[in-house]
Parts: C-alpha cells; structure tokens; sequence
C-alpha cells in the first residue's frame, strides 16, 4: 500500500494512461466494521476490474477545523494507515483538511479528484457528505457522476447488538467501559498506544511494578477502571496485563502531576521499557477504580486482578 499527501501524488500510480481507480472518501477514524465493509467491497470490486482502489483520508478531523469541538480520536493517523494496510488498498490518500478545503464545494473536490484520476466508481455510506455546507450528499454525488461518468455505490452501513455502527457509538461505549460493545462494533479490541515514561514507582514499591504510558494528544482513553489487555511489546513479544486507568485514589496526588495515568502490569515480564511504544489492546473491563484503606488491602485486591486476567488471556 503507497501513502501520498496529495492527489497529485497518485498520477504515477501507472505509467502512460492513468489507470481506473475505485474510490472511498471519509475521516475513517477507528477503521470499524462499517468502514471495513466500505474498504474490503471497495477493493474487491477493484481487483475484479482489474483498477486501482484508492481511500482518501481526512487529518486533522474536520471538526477540529470546523470550530466544533473535535473528538477525542479512536485512531492515530499511523494506526489508521496500519488498519488500512491490512485491508490491501493500493493507496491512501492523507488528505490535509484546513480551512481551504472547509470551504471548497463538492463540485471543485471532485473535480480535483478528477484530475488527478480515471475516477470510475465512488463507494460511499449513506449518511456521506463533503464540501462546503456538507453539500456533497449521496444524491448530490450521484447526479455529478451521471454527468462526469462516474460510478456512486452506497454501501449499507454495518450493525451491531441491534443498532448501527459509528465511530460515535464506539468513542460513547469506550466512555462507560463497555468494551462489548465498542470491541464488537471495532471488530478487534480497541488498543491504546503509547511512550513509557517515568511515574512514581510506587508499583515497585509494592510489589506490583507497572509501565507508565502516555497516550498521543486527543486519544479517547477508555472510562477508568481496571482492565485486562493484551500488550505489545517493541523488543520481546506480546504479554497479558493488567492495566489501571485512572487517579490511582489510594494515593495522595503528586503536586503537578497529571491526574489521569494508564499503567499497565505485565504478567511474567520483567524488563525496562522507558521510552518505548507499549500497544495495549483491551480484552475485558474487570472492575471500577476505587480506594482502599490500606496498602494491603489494594496489594491484595491488585493481586487478584492479576490472577483474573490470567486467566482471561491464558
């Protein structure tokens, strides 16, 4: 799969004649099911035409551009293109979304679209829109393209446990720790990724070390609570954990200190993984974050957790 930041980056796809490309437009953030049903349809009716089947990516989040409060986001841009990766597309267009774009209509993006490629078929979901004042609906689209000579496909978009998939109702189920639910409309555990940084060690002091992770800016990070994970490491593999999300109330606050902390304890690992990425993939929500009235009380409450989420990853 070839990453580009601009359409014009895609003529040399193929040399001579531009090639036919199949083409899906939207932010994509969390590459759900609905947006992998887009994709897979997308790239199948490609490789059956023997074309080119394309994603067009917005970043930043057109929200943040818009003056409404953006999302917080389930996907980083790099792990929106790994997502993407496995879903065999020939290329992935990174949009830059700002104010110019905010105030470009329909009809001048998809002209540029046109531009730049033999644009065949636009594969899309219902509820799509782009341009200015989101005038670029489906019906919109699909009068442009009887006049262009493109195709608008518009696929139906995917449920789960009786109601659609959206990348709202999966950032809402993350808020209340219902990993149920937003794993299942993810089709995947939802994974948080992060630097390890230096906390306070009170882990180690206790018996129980952690690693400290600190999310991208504007990362959904699920409802505090005490989870199992499955977590990637960059050197030595993969390790059950069991990970706090919270303000660790057991303790007193560290002046200064950020309030909310992920820490996450590796079963059976003991290596340094300061300033390393740690991937954590959220299997189970095991329970609320509470305070306990002694030390004992929380070792031994966090042992059992450790025992639980064995369990759950064995």
């Amino acid at each position: 799969m070839r990453v580009v930041h601009h359409l014009s980056e895609v003529d040399s796809l193929a040399s001579g004649s531009k090639t036919p490309t199949h083409v899906t437009i939207g932010v994509f953030d969390g590459l759900h099911r609905g947006h992998q049903r887009i994709v897979r349809g997308l790239v199948r009716a490609a490789r059956t035409a023997g074309h080119q089947a394309v994603a067009i990516t917005f970043d930043p989040h057109p929200c943040a551009v818009l003056g409404d409060s953006p999302p917080l986001l389930l996907t980083t841009v790099g792990e929106r293109l790994a997502l993407m990766r496995t879903l065999e597309l020939d290329t992935v267009v990174v949009y830059p979304f700002d104010e110019e774009v905010a105030s470009t209509s329909a009809s001048d993006f998809i002209d540029d679209v046109l531009r730049h490629l033999d644009l065949a078929e636009i594969r899309v979901g219902p509820d799509f829109s782009l341009g200015r004042g989101q005038q670029g609906n489906v019906q919109y689209l699909e009068r442009l393209g009887k006049r262009l000579g493109f195709e608008v496909r518009t696929i139906e978009p995917v449920e789960w446990q009786g109601d659609v998939v959206r990348s709202s109702r999966i950032r809402d189920a993350l808020r209340r720790g219902d990993l149920e639910v937003a794993n299942g409309c993810l089709g995947r555990p939802y994974r948080l990724s992060g630097v390890v940084i230096h906390g306070r060690g009170l882990g180690r002091d206790i018996g129980v070390p952690t690693a400290n992770i600190s999310p991208p800016p504007n990362r959904l990070i699920p409802a505090g609570g005490v989870y199992a994970c499955r977590a990637h490491t960059e050197r030595w593999g993969d390790y059950a954990a069991a990970v706090n999300v919270g303000t660790r109330p057991t303790f007193a606050p560290r002046p200064g200190s950020q309030s909310l902390t992920v820490e996450a304890h590796l079963l059976d690992f003991d290596r340094d993984l300061y300033d390393q990425v740690l991937k954590l993939d959220f299997a189970a929500r095991l329970r609320d974050e509470r305070a306990y009235p002694t030390l004992n009380a929380l070792v031994t409450q966090m042992r059992a957790d450790i025992k639980e989420t064995r369990e759950l990853l064995s």
